[in-house]
């Protein structure tokens, strides 16, 4: 029996590989990485504030389909390609979240898909 259910919506882009947008497990909502691509497919802006904006919406709409929102993230994981872009980042990720803040995990990696700044990827619960 697979209690694992795929969350899927339109307002953000879809998934450019063998993976769903998120899962459903239980009581949590797991997304995947999210890039600043918009529900079209389209890259957004080369300037980190706007890709940080872009990949935190995604992951809003995302959980929003699945009957959660970002006041229900516990966990982030934010994937940089220049930890330089941190207190940019940090700037517009303090616009999606209020406390008590989820807790959160920020690297730097050598490159990133479709040639982005920064990946995204959250646990919330079902409100």
């Amino acid at each position: 029996m697979n209690d694992l259910e795929k969350i899927h919506t339109d307002k953000s882009p879809a998934a450019i590989g063998p993976y769903s947008q998120a899962i459903k497990l239980g009581n949590l909502i797991i997304t995947s990485g999210q890039i600043p691509f918009t529900a079209e497919g389209k890259p957004t802006n080369k300037n980190i504030k706007d890709q940080t904006r872009q990949s935190l919406t995604n992951i809003k709409n995302i959980l929003e389909e699945a009957g959660s929102g970002m006041d229900r993230v516990a966990k982030c994981t934010v994937f940089l390609d220049n930890m330089d872009d941190f207190s940019d980042m940090n700037e517009i990720y303090q616009e999606f979240f209020s406390e008590p803040y989820p807790a959160r995990s920020a690297v730097e990696v050598a490159r990133l898909p479709k040639g982005v700044m920064i990946e995204i990827e959250a646990i919330a619960t079902l409100k």
